[in-house]
């Protein structure tokens, strides 16, 4: 017999034994489960810049702050693009939460991989935390509910002990991993969770994450080289570089940390070199991995969970021209005649596509290396490539279209049918202005053989209003590749027309020899197959040109051919342009008296034909040679008439051109006060046409 005492004790009192005998009784104390309540991840190196969304967050943990009862449950989510530093930015903030003392209970970390192929579900969270709360695993139900419910009274055991924890619940894809997290009230805990998605669904404070700043992006790279090496100043020996590798980089931080990367395990390789390797390549996201980390990786963990027509969507958005597409332009990229607003707003909610708006009108734009991911996986597939051209097909159908009837309003004049499209022409002009940047890229396009011919229609359509708009630049663009497709065409008149309009745009950019040759090729394209009309718009260019040049006696010639080739033809409208230009090179041959002339038949015939601009353009051009004729009243009264038409047609190069000429008059009759306002008057249309270097010429002149 056997008595078991407590404590380590046995009794064998009565037992008998035959041989050697030893007895053990087994004796243990259980310690308490070991907790994880100091788990927030180390702080991230090189950390820089959001100190905006830092005190933001910082507010929302500081109870005072907040707005909230001590006791309240606070729930912040941060949200952004992968690759924004969403997890960089939480730890920062959960270590200046405990540096003050806010969070005595702990800090509890989870990590629930909601962009894998398998994420953490609520269940195995709840697991994770209660463990880190010290509960025994056998203690841990297997329901959801049953869980939470521990959790929260773990919670409350914890803060009742120690005081307020802190949960980051990093990398949610989806509200339901985050709400069984919730803390229970009372205890002043607070819940912040990061997330590629705004999940508005929480109720939480949203914080969504841009890229950063220009000068954050410099300053990271910089920090990460010198805590590499601490005499690294590669960044600050180029500047410039090192400003251009983070545009490259969209100012993405995880592009940035892999360039930074790529640069400290190569201290021998200069920035701009780098630079000069990512501009070239043809695979940028290819040259963004640094073996362990791939910024196309983490674009592809948000793509692959995409429903199949977001998907379609995001890649066909890569496709479009330009920085944005408006909303007629989505609907021409996916084939539909409205834009699929759901499916875009929930790529905006994802953070794949950013929503904006632009003179009312709604926008939507990939972040750089976002469009950069999507052409990429367009042309890792036959089928998405066909996918993509016939978009692009539509796209440039659309525009095509659309600039034809804004074109019609530009060139409108009384009398002739009222174009279709648009309430006017402030309306089509304000159209082209805002989808210029994507007409102008669109050209690009016109490589490939199937879009040349429409671009090139596309380019005719764009000439006027990039002249009136002065974007002599883009023009030179639009013009080059417009007469490179009309020669693959093999379509001499449409080559002929792109030489005309290219020589025009040409000598607004100074390049006069290139413009003679340019308006020489079109002269004598129109002149091989008998177009006179054609010959006289050649002839008319080439005199702007030769009387630029201070070719004067070549520019009254070219444009007297001009005039009698439009008078053929029976063009009056360019008849008067004819005249007019003719005006011009005769005064500076000094024959003012036939310039007087000129000027007020192209006068009469911009009246005669309801041109109100072209008759405005008339009236200054007079009274420049009706004042150096000594004229002077004269001169007054036609600049007076043409400054109203042209503030009326918001031409604000003609209107500083106009108030300019009305300032030397009154500077010549001795009246400073008048003058002074005419020159500022002048600055001001100036700055509004964007002729900067002109606006500053005229306020000079005014404090003279």
């Amino acid at each position: 017999m056997t008595t078991e005492y407590s404590g380590d004790h046995l009794d064998f009192q009565g037992a008998k034994f035959t041989g050697p005998f030893t007895a053990k009784k087994e004796y243990s104390e259980h310690a308490p489960a070991p907790s994880a309540l100091d788990a927030l991840p180390a702080r991230t190196v090189g950390f820089t810049g959001r100190d905006g969304e830092l005190r933001a967050l910082l507010d929302a943990f500081d109870p005072p702050a907040s707005g909230a009862a001590p006791e309240a449950v606070v729930v912040a989510a941060v949200s952004g693009l992968g690759g924004i530093g969403k997890t960089a930015l939480a730890v920062e903030a959960g270590h200046e939460a405990r540096g003050k003392g806010w969070f005595p209970g702990g800090v509890l970390f989870v990590d629930l991989h909601g962009y894998d192929e398998e994420p953490v579900t609520a269940g195995q969270a709840l697991e994770a935390l209660l463990r880190a709360l010290s509960t025994e695993p056998e203690h841990i139900p297997t329901g959801v509910d049953a869980r939470a419910a521990l959790y929260r009274s773990a919670l409350a055991a914890r803060a009742r002990e120690k005081g307020p924890v802190l949960i980051l619940a990093d990398n949610a894809s989806l509200p339901s991993q985050v709400r069984p997290l919730l803390p229970g009230g009372g205890a002043g805990h607070r819940l912040l969770v990061t997330s590629r998605d705004r999940l508005p669904q929480l109720g939480a404070r949203l914080l969504a994450l841009d890229e950063l700043t220009p000068g954050e992006a410099y300053d990271l790279l910089d920090r990460a080289l010198r805590i590499a090496h601490p005499t690294d100043s590669r960044v600050a020996d180029d500047a410039e570089a090192a400003e251009e590798l983070a545009a490259l980089c969209g100012h993405l931080p995880l592009a940035l940390q892999i360039a930074t990367a790529l640069l400290v395990v190569d201290r021998d390789k200069p920035v701009g070199e780098l630079v000069t390797e990512l501009a070239e390549s043809r695979d940028l996201l290819g040259h963004l991995n640094d073996g362990e980390r791939s910024v196309r990786a983490v674009f592809d963990l948000s793509y692959k969970r995409l429903p199949p027509e977001q998907a379609r969507v995001l890649r066909l958005l890569a496709l479009a021209p330009g920085p944005d597409a408006s909303d007629e332009v989505v609907a021409a990229l996916v084939g539909t005649g409205a834009p699929p607003v759901q499916d875009l707003e929930a790529l905006v909610r994802a953070h794949l596509v950013e929503r904006g708006r632009e003179s009312g009108r709604r926008r939507w734009r990939l972040h750089d290396l976002v469009r950069a991911f999507g052409v990429g996986v367009v042309a890792g597939d036959a089928r998405l490539v066909e996918e993509g051209e016939a978009a692009r097909e539509r796209v440039l159908a659309f525009y095509c279209a659309w600039a034809d009837a804004a074109d019609d309003w530009l060139r409108w004049l009384p009398g002739l049918p009222v174009p279709e499209r648009f309430g006017g022409r402030g309306e089509a002009l304000r159209w082209l202005d805002g989808e210029r940047a994507g007409l102008v890229a669109v050209v690009g396009w016109a490589e490939q053989e199937r879009f040349a011919d429409t671009m090139v229609r596309l380019a005719a359509c764009l000439a006027v209003y990039l002249d009136w708009r002065r974007y002599f630049d883009d023009w030179v663009v639009v013009g080059r590749a417009a007469l490179e497709a009309a020669g693959r065409l093999g379509d001499r008149a449409a080559e002929a027309d792109a030489w005309n309009n290219l020589g025009l745009a040409l000598e607004e950019v100074g390049r006069r020899a290139e413009a003679v040759e340019a308006h020489t090729c079109a002269r004598d394209l129109y002149q091989a197959a008998g177009d006179g009309h054609g010959e006289a718009r050649a002839w008319h260019g080439l005199g702007i040109v030769l009387r630029e040049a201070g070719r004067v006696a070549e520019a009254v010639e070219a444009h007297t051919r001009a005039r009698d080739l439009y008078q053929a033809a029976g063009d009056r409208h360019g008849e008067a342009a004819a005249w007019t230009n003719l005006g011009l090179a005769l005064r500076e041959s000094g024959r003012g008296a036939e310039a007087i002339d000129a000027h007020t038949r192209a006068r009469d015939l911009n009246q005669a034909a309801g041109d109100r601009h072209g008759a405005a353009g008339a009236w200054s051009n007079l009274g420049i040679a009706l004042r150096e004729a000594g004229r002077v009243a004269e001169a007054v009264e036609g600049y007076g008439k043409a400054l109203e038409v042209l503030r009326e047609f918001e031409d604000w190069y003609g209107t500083g051109q106009v108030l300019h000429n009305l300032a030397v008059v009154h500077e010549s009759a001795g009246r400073p006060a008048e003058a002074r306002a005419c020159w500022l008057q002048a600055a001001d249309a100036y700055a509004q046409a964007g002729d900067t270097a002109k606006a500053d010429q005229a306020r000079t002149r005014a404090e003279q």
